[in-house]
């Protein structure tokens, strides 16, 4: 009989925590008030983030003081509609709100005292298994928010205020990014894909699940079985965008090169999408920073002409992002184009021992620019996915580029100054 017990006990913790695993909507109240808003879970400094409690402040942060703080809630994947509800009854605040590792949703909202503003955005939770079998995750990855069982939100700001917090399911139109790391949602400051900034400027009818990795090829994409996960998650109507380059050139061996394997691979990712009724788009890789005078030298060889050419053949969509960058790169001049990338001299973070300068990965502004373009861009071809630009986007001229002083960041609480795989 004990024997049944505990059995039975065993099968309905087991059914308990199954059951915790698929919640999927979430409310919480983060006001502090002794009674919690009707229909909502009150947090407070003791409310932990725990796999069975499925909810609660991350990574040992919680609101005070100015500091950044993290909530998490366990989710399947999906994607999600997040309503937050920033400012404060006691004081003034000025919010930022990332997802993720890293994603920029909302950037510097102020409130006044006792002023609530609402907004609305969709994150896409993903994490490394589908049905037969399971993405090879990186080291980077491994120490990021991107690939594990919970949805992450970070409030941060000069002055962090949130008093509510709403999630649910969303069935909206998903941009799945295949990319390397000037597309990849990067674990820490001060290296950002520009990817990880383009939510900022799309409304909360649209998804990104950004599926880039640092150092990775067309091919080690592929085998890395990311677009095997992709697969399982998408669905008819979807876009894939797919840009590397970067890493593919470096590849010197018979049958590799820019019209060969480079560009089979990414005929194969065009393929896999429209047997599965998805939008496919090619771009081509973003320059680096090499200057010769006054222009920008040509780093990729022939490997944009072929992304070019393959898209005439394949009769597809294709961003010139190799055209773009050059031209925004160009505008901003030798000297000031630095700000774009990731330039930052000695001491700038803790335990930086040397100057950081790398003329091939973005700085959080650089990549901002870069999400503008990609937005113009949608607007400029009254492309079908221009309706989920925000209706407050000025549009963009890569031949004026922002003036870095213009940009104002609060830069995340986890950093890493080494360099991504890849360059």
């Amino acid at each position: 009989m004990k024997g049944l017990k505990f059995i039975v006990a065993t099968a309905l913790v087991a059914a308990f925590g199954a059951a915790q695993a698929q919640t999927t909507s979430y409310k919480l109240d983060l006001t502090g008030s002794k009674k919690a808003k009707a229909g909502y879970t009150a947090l407070t400094p003791e409310t932990a983030f725990t796999p069975e409690q499925g909810y609660g402040y991350d990574f040992k942060m919680v609101p005070g003081d100015n500091k950044p703080f993290f909530v998490s809630v366990a989710v399947p994947d999906g994607n999600y509609k997040v309503t937050v509800t920033l400012g404060d009854a006691k004081s003034a605040g000025e919010t930022t709100v990332r997802s993720e590792s890293r994603r920029m949703h909302v950037n510097n909202l102020p409130t006044k005292k006792g002023e609530l503003k609402t907004e609305t955005f969709i994150v896409n939770k993903h994490n490394d298994k589908f049905p037969k079998g399971k993405v090879k995750l990186h080291e980077r990855e491994l120490k990021g928010l991107n690939w594990d069982e919970k949805l992450t939100l970070e409030f941060n700001g000069d002055a962090p205020r949130v008093s509510y917090i709403e999630i649910e399911p969303a069935d909206v139109p998903t941009l799945f990014m295949c990319g390397d790391s000037t597309t990849v949602d990067n674990v820490s400051e001060p290296f950002t894909g520009w990817a990880q900034m383009l939510p900022l400027f799309l409304d909360e009818n649209v998804a990104v699940a950004n599926y880039a990795e640092s150092g990775l090829t067309a091919g080690t994409f592929l085998a890395d079985k990311r677009l095997d996960k992709i697969e399982s998650q998408m669905k008819e109507g979807d876009y894939l965008f797919i840009q590397f380059g970067h890493n593919d050139q470096k590849e010197k061996y018979p049958g590799y090169g820019a019209y060969y394997l480079y560009s089979y691979n990414l005929k194969k990712m065009v393929d896999r999408a429209k047997k599965k009724g998805v939008i496919p788009v090619l771009i081509t890789p973003t320059v680096r920073r090499r200057f010769e005078g006054t222009s920008v030298k040509n780093t990729h060889g022939e490997y944009p002409d072929a992304v070019r050419k393959l898209a005439e053949h394949e009769n597809v969509e294709m961003i010139d992002f190799w055209a773009l960058t050059k031209e925004m790169v160009e505008a901003a001049g030798k000297d000031a184009s630095k700000t774009m990338f990731v330039h930052y001299p000695m001491g700038s973070f803790d335990g930086q021992e040397k100057e950081l300068k790398d003329d091939t990965h973005f700085s959080v502004f650089g990549a901002w620019e870069i999400s503008k373009i990609f937005a113009n861009e949608l607007q400029k071809r009254n492309h079908a996915l221009a309706k989920y630009v925000k209706s407050d986007f000025k549009g963009f001229d890569p031949a004026n580029p922002d003036k870095r002083e213009s940009f104002k960041y609060v830069m995340s609480p986890f950093v890493m100054t080494k360099k991504p795989a890849g360059n």
